[in-house]
Protein backbone atom coordinates (compact mmCIF):
# COMPACT_ATOMS: atom_id res chain seq x y z
CA UNK A 1 0.00 0.00 0.00
CA UNK A 2 1.57 3.40 -0.99
CA UNK A 3 1.15 6.38 1.87
CA UNK A 4 0.68 9.61 0.51
CA UNK A 5 3.37 12.20 1.70
CA UNK A 6 1.63 14.84 3.50
CA UNK A 7 4.51 17.44 2.83
CA UNK A 8 4.05 16.89 -0.77
CA UNK A 9 0.71 18.44 -1.27
CA UNK A 10 1.41 21.31 1.46
CA UNK A 11 5.08 22.46 -0.47
CA UNK A 12 3.19 21.91 -3.77
CA UNK A 13 4.58 25.30 -6.20
CA UNK A 14 0.94 26.53 -6.02
CA UNK A 15 0.79 26.85 -2.55
CA UNK A 16 3.90 28.57 -2.50
CA UNK A 17 3.31 30.96 -4.10
CA UNK A 18 -0.02 31.90 -2.58
CA UNK A 19 1.40 31.76 0.79
CA UNK A 20 4.05 34.50 -0.26
CA UNK A 21 0.94 36.68 -2.23
CA UNK A 22 -0.39 36.33 1.00
CA UNK A 23 2.85 37.71 2.96
CA UNK A 24 2.89 40.88 0.59
CA UNK A 25 0.56 43.57 1.70
CA UNK A 26 0.57 45.65 -1.02
CA UNK A 27 -0.53 42.83 -3.31
CA UNK A 28 -3.01 41.88 -1.19
CA UNK A 29 -4.19 45.17 -0.94
CA UNK A 30 -4.66 45.66 -4.90
CA UNK A 31 -6.06 42.46 -4.67
CA UNK A 32 -8.70 43.72 -2.27
CA UNK A 33 -9.35 46.46 -4.55
CA UNK A 34 -9.91 44.88 -8.29
CA UNK A 35 -12.50 42.29 -6.14
CA UNK A 36 -14.72 44.89 -4.59
CA UNK A 37 -14.60 47.04 -8.64
CA UNK A 38 -15.56 43.25 -9.84
CA UNK A 39 -18.43 43.21 -7.11
CA UNK A 40 -19.62 46.27 -7.84
CA UNK A 41 -19.41 46.04 -11.62
CA UNK A 42 -21.27 43.29 -11.00
CA UNK A 43 -24.12 44.23 -8.92
CA UNK A 44 -24.08 47.50 -10.13
CA UNK A 45 -28.10 47.43 -11.02
CA UNK A 46 -28.51 46.30 -7.72
CA UNK A 47 -26.37 48.59 -6.02
CA UNK A 48 -28.30 51.83 -8.58
CA UNK A 49 -31.11 50.66 -9.88
CA UNK A 50 -32.48 53.11 -12.51
CA UNK A 51 -30.71 54.59 -15.39
CA UNK A 52 -27.68 56.29 -14.35
CA UNK A 53 -27.74 58.70 -16.65
CA UNK A 54 -31.20 59.93 -16.36
CA UNK A 55 -30.69 63.99 -15.97
CA UNK A 56 -32.62 65.80 -12.90
CA UNK A 57 -31.55 69.34 -13.68
CA UNK A 58 -33.55 70.08 -10.22
CA UNK A 59 -30.59 68.48 -8.31
CA UNK A 60 -27.72 69.66 -10.33
CA UNK A 61 -24.59 70.15 -8.45
CA UNK A 62 -25.78 69.26 -5.15
CA UNK A 63 -22.96 68.49 -2.26
CA UNK A 64 -22.47 64.60 -0.67
CA UNK A 65 -25.44 64.55 1.19
CA UNK A 66 -27.47 61.20 2.87
CA UNK A 67 -29.46 61.03 -0.18
CA UNK A 68 -26.37 61.62 -3.07
CA UNK A 69 -23.46 60.13 -0.33
CA UNK A 70 -21.41 62.05 -3.19
CA UNK A 71 -23.75 64.47 -4.74
CA UNK A 72 -24.57 65.17 -8.39
CA UNK A 73 -23.29 66.30 -11.53
CA UNK A 74 -24.45 69.43 -13.49
CA UNK A 75 -27.15 67.58 -14.69
CA UNK A 76 -28.39 66.69 -11.30
CA UNK A 77 -27.63 62.78 -12.06
CA UNK A 78 -25.51 60.77 -8.91
CA UNK A 79 -22.14 60.76 -8.93
CA UNK A 80 -22.12 57.73 -6.96
CA UNK A 81 -24.39 56.12 -9.10
CA UNK A 82 -22.78 56.56 -12.30
CA UNK A 83 -19.26 55.87 -11.07
CA UNK A 84 -20.98 52.36 -9.80
CA UNK A 85 -21.85 52.11 -13.34
CA UNK A 86 -19.14 53.11 -14.75
CA UNK A 87 -16.73 50.45 -13.57
CA UNK A 88 -18.60 48.07 -15.66
CA UNK A 89 -17.31 50.48 -19.02
CA UNK A 90 -14.10 50.65 -17.41
CA UNK A 91 -13.04 47.17 -16.54
CA UNK A 92 -15.24 46.26 -20.33
CA UNK A 93 -12.36 48.41 -21.80
CA UNK A 94 -9.32 46.88 -19.38
CA UNK A 95 -10.34 43.37 -20.38
CA UNK A 96 -10.99 44.33 -24.14
CA UNK A 97 -7.32 46.17 -24.08
CA UNK A 98 -5.61 43.18 -22.93
CA UNK A 99 -7.28 40.83 -25.02
CA UNK A 100 -6.42 42.75 -28.20
CA UNK A 101 -2.88 42.89 -27.12
CA UNK A 102 -2.74 39.23 -26.38
CA UNK A 103 -4.21 38.51 -29.59
CA UNK A 104 -2.11 40.13 -31.57
CA UNK A 105 1.23 40.94 -29.83
CA UNK A 106 1.54 36.88 -28.83
CA UNK A 107 1.61 35.79 -31.64
CA UNK A 108 3.64 37.94 -33.61
CA UNK A 109 6.18 37.93 -30.56
CA UNK A 110 6.44 33.82 -30.96
CA UNK A 111 6.80 33.66 -34.14
CA UNK A 112 9.39 36.58 -34.34
CA UNK A 113 11.32 35.07 -31.44
CA UNK A 114 11.67 31.20 -33.13
CA UNK A 115 12.00 31.99 -36.65
CA UNK A 116 14.53 34.89 -36.32
CA UNK A 117 15.93 36.14 -40.29
CA UNK A 118 13.76 38.19 -42.11
CA UNK A 119 10.64 37.44 -40.57
CA UNK A 120 12.35 38.77 -36.90
CA UNK A 121 13.29 42.34 -38.90
CA UNK A 122 10.08 42.75 -40.62
CA UNK A 123 8.09 42.30 -37.23
CA UNK A 124 10.59 43.82 -35.56
CA UNK A 125 10.53 47.23 -37.84
CA UNK A 126 6.86 47.64 -37.28
CA UNK A 127 7.40 47.12 -33.62
CA UNK A 128 10.05 50.02 -33.56
CA UNK A 129 7.74 52.13 -35.45
CA UNK A 130 5.30 51.56 -33.18
CA UNK A 131 7.41 52.25 -29.83
CA UNK A 132 8.27 55.44 -31.65
CA UNK A 133 5.68 57.04 -30.70
CA UNK A 134 4.61 56.98 -26.86
CA UNK A 135 1.55 54.45 -25.59
CA UNK A 136 -1.47 57.23 -25.33
CA UNK A 137 -0.26 59.65 -28.13
CA UNK A 138 -0.28 56.33 -30.45
CA UNK A 139 -4.18 55.51 -28.96
CA UNK A 140 -4.80 59.03 -29.16
CA UNK A 141 -3.56 59.31 -32.87
CA UNK A 142 -5.55 55.99 -33.76
CA UNK A 143 -8.74 56.95 -31.86
CA UNK A 144 -8.75 60.43 -33.67
CA UNK A 145 -8.70 57.83 -37.19
CA UNK A 146 -11.19 55.64 -36.33
CA UNK A 147 -13.33 57.72 -34.18
CA UNK A 148 -14.95 57.68 -31.08
CA UNK A 149 -16.69 55.30 -28.88
CA UNK A 150 -16.46 52.31 -26.82
CA UNK A 151 -15.41 50.18 -29.36
CA UNK A 152 -12.68 52.46 -31.28
CA UNK A 153 -11.62 52.97 -27.70
CA UNK A 154 -11.10 49.03 -26.92
CA UNK A 155 -8.73 48.97 -29.82
CA UNK A 156 -7.18 51.92 -30.16
CA UNK A 157 -5.49 51.38 -26.86
CA UNK A 158 -5.42 47.82 -27.08
CA UNK A 159 -2.99 48.35 -30.44
CA UNK A 160 -0.85 50.98 -28.11
CA UNK A 161 -0.18 47.54 -25.92
CA UNK A 162 0.86 45.64 -29.06
CA UNK A 163 4.33 46.42 -29.19
CA UNK A 164 4.50 46.04 -25.34
CA UNK A 165 3.52 42.47 -25.73
CA UNK A 166 5.95 41.32 -28.67
CA UNK A 167 8.76 42.90 -27.49
CA UNK A 168 7.68 40.53 -24.03
CA UNK A 169 7.28 37.51 -25.36
CA UNK A 170 9.81 37.47 -28.21
CA UNK A 171 12.45 38.08 -25.52
CA UNK A 172 10.86 34.99 -24.17
CA UNK A 173 11.29 32.88 -27.10
CA UNK A 174 14.73 33.83 -27.79
CA UNK A 175 15.45 31.85 -24.62
CA UNK A 176 13.34 29.28 -24.47
CA UNK A 177 14.17 28.27 -28.20
CA UNK A 178 17.74 27.39 -27.59
CA UNK A 179 16.63 24.86 -24.63
CA UNK A 180 17.53 21.24 -24.93
CA UNK A 181 13.80 19.94 -24.98
CA UNK A 182 13.20 22.39 -27.71
CA UNK A 183 15.83 20.60 -29.87
CA UNK A 184 14.61 17.35 -28.94
CA UNK A 185 11.15 18.35 -30.52
CA UNK A 186 13.15 19.54 -33.59
CA UNK A 187 14.84 16.58 -34.39
CA UNK A 188 11.74 14.44 -34.02
CA UNK A 189 10.32 16.24 -36.72
CA UNK A 190 7.61 18.28 -34.78
CA UNK A 191 5.72 21.02 -36.63
CA UNK A 192 6.66 24.34 -35.68
CA UNK A 193 2.86 25.32 -34.45
CA UNK A 194 3.00 22.46 -31.98
CA UNK A 195 6.63 23.49 -30.93
CA UNK A 196 5.76 27.06 -30.07
CA UNK A 197 2.02 26.35 -28.33
CA UNK A 198 2.71 23.54 -26.25
CA UNK A 199 6.68 23.97 -25.95
CA UNK A 200 7.62 27.69 -26.10
CA UNK A 201 4.46 29.53 -24.90
CA UNK A 202 3.94 27.95 -21.83
CA UNK A 203 7.02 29.29 -20.80
CA UNK A 204 6.29 32.23 -21.06
CA UNK A 205 3.30 32.31 -19.49
CA UNK A 206 4.74 34.43 -16.57
CA UNK A 207 5.80 37.12 -18.03
CA UNK A 208 2.50 37.35 -19.89
CA UNK A 209 0.28 37.17 -16.53
CA UNK A 210 2.27 40.01 -14.92
CA UNK A 211 2.10 42.70 -17.97
CA UNK A 212 -1.34 41.78 -18.06
CA UNK A 213 -2.42 43.01 -14.65
CA UNK A 214 -0.39 45.74 -15.55
CA UNK A 215 -1.75 46.61 -18.60
CA UNK A 216 -4.95 46.71 -17.16
CA UNK A 217 -4.64 49.13 -15.17
CA UNK A 218 -2.76 51.06 -18.08
CA UNK A 219 -5.58 50.59 -20.49
CA UNK A 220 -8.01 52.01 -17.78
CA UNK A 221 -5.63 55.29 -17.69
CA UNK A 222 -5.23 55.41 -21.10
CA UNK A 223 -9.11 55.25 -21.83
CA UNK A 224 -9.99 57.39 -18.85
CA UNK A 225 -7.43 59.93 -20.76
CA UNK A 226 -9.35 59.76 -24.00
CA UNK A 227 -12.62 59.91 -22.55
CA UNK A 228 -11.21 63.06 -20.54
CA UNK A 229 -10.21 65.12 -23.75
CA UNK A 230 -13.50 64.28 -25.11
CA UNK A 231 -12.63 61.34 -27.85
CA UNK A 232 -13.11 58.22 -26.04
CA UNK A 233 -16.27 56.97 -24.22
CA UNK A 234 -19.00 59.79 -25.34
CA UNK A 235 -21.59 61.07 -23.12
CA UNK A 236 -24.23 60.13 -21.67
CA UNK A 237 -22.28 56.67 -21.01
CA UNK A 238 -20.88 56.84 -17.46
CA UNK A 239 -17.19 56.64 -17.83
CA UNK A 240 -14.93 57.81 -15.15
CA UNK A 241 -12.62 59.69 -17.86
CA UNK A 242 -15.34 61.91 -19.30
CA UNK A 243 -17.22 62.36 -15.95
CA UNK A 244 -13.60 63.87 -14.60
CA UNK A 245 -13.57 65.88 -17.98
CA UNK A 246 -16.73 67.56 -17.76
CA UNK A 247 -16.46 68.13 -13.95
CA UNK A 248 -13.23 70.24 -14.49
CA UNK A 249 -15.68 73.22 -14.91
CA UNK A 250 -16.83 73.22 -11.94
CA UNK A 251 -13.51 72.59 -10.08
CA UNK A 252 -13.97 75.82 -7.91
CA UNK A 253 -17.64 75.98 -6.53
CA UNK A 254 -18.42 72.00 -6.87
CA UNK A 255 -14.94 70.00 -6.96
CA UNK A 256 -16.75 67.06 -5.77
CA UNK A 257 -17.68 66.36 -9.34
CA UNK A 258 -14.40 65.89 -10.74
CA UNK A 259 -13.15 64.77 -7.34
CA UNK A 260 -15.21 61.32 -6.97
CA UNK A 261 -14.36 59.94 -10.49
CA UNK A 262 -10.69 60.67 -10.06
CA UNK A 263 -10.41 59.07 -7.03
CA UNK A 264 -11.91 55.51 -8.74
CA UNK A 265 -9.82 55.83 -11.40
CA UNK A 266 -6.79 56.34 -9.51
CA UNK A 267 -7.83 53.50 -6.69
CA UNK A 268 -8.42 51.29 -9.84
CA UNK A 269 -5.50 51.72 -11.86
CA UNK A 270 -3.29 50.98 -7.98
CA UNK A 271 -5.30 48.17 -7.56
CA UNK A 272 -3.97 46.58 -10.87
CA UNK A 273 -0.41 47.75 -10.48
CA UNK A 274 0.04 46.28 -6.65
CA UNK A 275 -1.41 43.15 -7.91
CA UNK A 276 0.70 42.89 -10.83
CA UNK A 277 4.16 44.02 -8.73
CA UNK A 278 3.02 41.05 -5.99
CA UNK A 279 2.53 38.43 -8.89
CA UNK A 280 5.93 39.32 -10.71
CA UNK A 281 7.57 39.12 -7.01
CA UNK A 282 6.00 35.93 -6.65
CA UNK A 283 6.57 34.21 -10.07
CA UNK A 284 9.67 36.24 -11.81
CA UNK A 285 12.74 33.84 -10.54
CA UNK A 286 15.11 37.21 -10.41
CA UNK A 287 12.87 38.44 -7.32
CA UNK A 288 12.17 35.04 -5.35
CA UNK A 289 15.21 35.82 -2.68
Amino acid sequence: MIERNPKRSEDSPLRRNLTKLRRNKAAVFGSTLILIYLIVALLAPVLFPGNPSAPNLVRSLERPSLKNPLGTDELGRSILGRIIHGSRVSLLIALGVVLVGLMIGVPLGLVSGYYGGKIDFGIQRVTDTLLAFPGFLLALGLVSVLGVGLKNTIISVGISMVPIYIRLVRGCALSVREQTYVEAARAVGTRDSAILFRHILPNVMVPITIQTSLGMGTAILFAAGLGFLGIGVQPPTPEWGAMLGSGRAYLFHAPHVATFPGIAIFLAVLGFNLAGDGLRDVLDPRFRL
